[in-house]
């Protein structure tokens, strides 16, 4: 079988404006990048501001390998399902980052038969929003060490500078660094560092804001540091949160691409689930929910991070129903979980299976304390055994879930035709009775307590002393009423990656909390998490080459 890209270099795409026309979109609407791709203008919310939504459809996971569940693969190959049933159906997905893409992950536009296109263009610089974003977050650093060497009006403490400079690649010789060396004529000297792209507050303000003005805003109320009376200094406070907003103005716009079988796919915003809240952009699930009958969308990792930030973040400011969520197992990860070493993954094992289904229980556990209905999809391999399949549809029919193979890889929409068909079923007779996990007005402890003891299984929390002081300092200046956006290892439950299955007795270690003032949520980091990944020993990077015929080979 062809590999990935060989997949999509063969596949037969419409012109992006027929794709648009199918979807009741005019000339008028969109912006063209080429002939593949495109940007869809905002006025379009506004013009379908009274038609009924869609059905939200959220697809995420049980905590998956290294080499993850397959679950961008499945959403769109359940939206192709859909529209091969005869249903309009559209799909909304977040942007790959360049830093995985060269890192460990290689592409990340589905895969198989189940993918997006141009594949190439969206998992490299697609239509430059991730530079947009990039280059807004670096004018903001820019103009902070520039105002401390222009005078300092503001009386900003340099030690207490928490606004980052970002970069879309993994790089871990920038986590922390020096600058203002070099001289007075440099500016201060004073240690900084990067985050990823992806990880930045920018990212999080573009996928939560309703339009550009509302981005402005978000952007000016970002808390960049304190001064030397301990108080709170903004981005307003710099004056450039305009300036920022022009550099977004075309980022803000979401992207229209297809699929192998030329389903629509909104495209837009890409913030990491495990230290950021893992979801595509609001302003994208809204137009598509105004667009298609079935809108299907993805939130990053397992369900305990990107589908609990999904509800009580985005659906919390962006007022959303979700009306079902598919859960993507895989028998390898689950024998991943009861215990099986990587090497011996593809092995019939349905011991380890039964062992390790227990971290899918506590997932469909999770999804149900938001009162939505739910969806298994098995993700199937060809190394999987019957027996082994058997046992967790025996499983999952044992705890009232419909559970469907999903062999969209191989066979594209036709191979998600049961999932589709299950879904719509969960849909038309179980109705959603969606809630938030807990009041925003909480106190911040309050509130972590509940994620940790509710989606994680925790019996508790204990905070490092910098934590301690950086809630009291919150709480202060009243920055403490927002929602709690968790960044935790994404390969268990817990936040120590060794604790596979579904781990008791254990306590969320909380070692950081900031808020993203502007975004809207406050930020806790937990066990040894990073904001900023780097490369593994063999990064995908030496597989990827162009000929000089400008064919691209080795993105997978």
């Amino acid at each position: 079988m062809k590999n990935d890209i060989e997949i999509a270099q063969s596949a037969k795409m419409l012109p992006i404006a027929e794709v648009a026309e199918s979807i009741g979109l005019s000339d008028e609407d969109i912006e063209l990048y080429g002939k593949y791709k495109c940007k869809i203008s905002l006025d379009v919310l506004e013009r379908y501001k009274d038609k009924k939504d869609g059905k939200l459809i959220l697809v995420t996971a049980i905590n998956p390998t290294p080499a993850g569940e397959g679950k961008s693969t499945v959403t769109v190959g359940l939206g192709q399902a859909l529209c091969s049933l005869g249903k309009n159906a559209v799909i909304a997905l977040r942007e790959p980052s360049l830093g995985p893409v060269f890192g460990v992950k290689g592409g990340a536009a589905g895969g198989g038969y189940s993918q997006v296109v141009p594949m190439e263009d969206i998992n490299l610089h697609f239509t430059g929003d991730m530079h947009a974003i990039t280059a807004a977050n670096n004018l903001l650093s820019a103009a902070i060490d520039n105002h401390i060497h222009q005078g300092n009006a503001l009386n900003i403490d340099s030690r207490r500078i928490i606004f980052k400079r970002v970069m879309d690649m993994n790089d871990r010789a920038l986590r922390n660094i020096v600058v203002g060396l070099g001289g007075k004529a440099n500016g201060f000297v004073r240690e900084d560092g990067f985050m990823i792209t992806v990880a930045s507050e920018i990212m999080a303000i573009l996928c939560l804001s309703k339009d550009l003005m509302d981005l402005k805003e978000r952007m000016g109320n970002i808390l960049v540091a304190y001064n030397l009376d301990g108080e709170p200094v903004y981005c307003k406070d710099l004056k450039v949160e305009g300036a920022m907003a022009l550099l977004m103005k075309d980022a803000i716009k979401p992207n229209l691409v297809q699929t192998l079988e030329n389903t629509p796919a909104i495209i837009h915003g890409g913030p990491f689930a495990n230290i950021a809240h893992g979801c595509n952009s609001l302003m994208a699930t809204k137009m598509a929910l105004k667009l298609g009958d079935y809108v299907v969308t993805e939130a990053g990792f397992g369900a305990d991070l990107g589908a609990e930030k999904f509800f009580d973040i985005k659906c919390r400011f962006g007022e959303l129903e979700p009306s079902c969520a598919v859960i993507v197992a895989t028998v390898r990860a689950l024998k991943h979980h009861g215990g099986v070493k990587k090497e011996d993954l593809n092995k019939p094992n349905v011991e380890a299976v039964a062992k390790g289904i227990e971290n899918l229980e506590k997932q469909i556990e999770n999804i149900r304390s938001f009162g939505v209905p739910v969806v298994v999809a098995i993700n199937k391999f060809i190394t999987d055994s019957e027996e082994e399949l058997d046992y967790i549809e025996d499983f999952c029919n044992s705890l009232g879930v419909k559970v469907a193979l999903a062999e969209v890889w191989e066979k594209g929409g036709d191979g998600g035709k049961n999932l589709a068909q299950a879904v719509m079923e969960t849909i038309d007779n179980q109705n959603s009775d969606f809630n938030v996990l807990y009041d925003s007005a909480l106190s911040i402890k309050d509130k972590i307590l509940k994620i940790s003891e509710t989606i994680y299984g925790a019996k508790g929390v204990s905070y490092s002393a910098q934590a301690e002081k950086q809630i009291k300092e919150l709480e202060k200046f009243e920055l403490d009423k927002k929602p709690i956006c968790v960044a935790k290892t994404q390969y268990s439950l817990s936040d120590n990656a060794q604790l596979l299955g579904r781990p008791r007795d254990f306590t969320i270690n909380v070692k950081e909390v900031r808020v993203s003032n502007g975004a809207g949520f406050i930020v806790v980091l937990t066990g040894d998490i990073m904001t900023m990944p780097g490369l593994p020993k063999v990064p995908a990077a030496e597989k990827m080459d162009i000929l000089d015929n400008g064919e691209i080979v080795g993105l997978f």
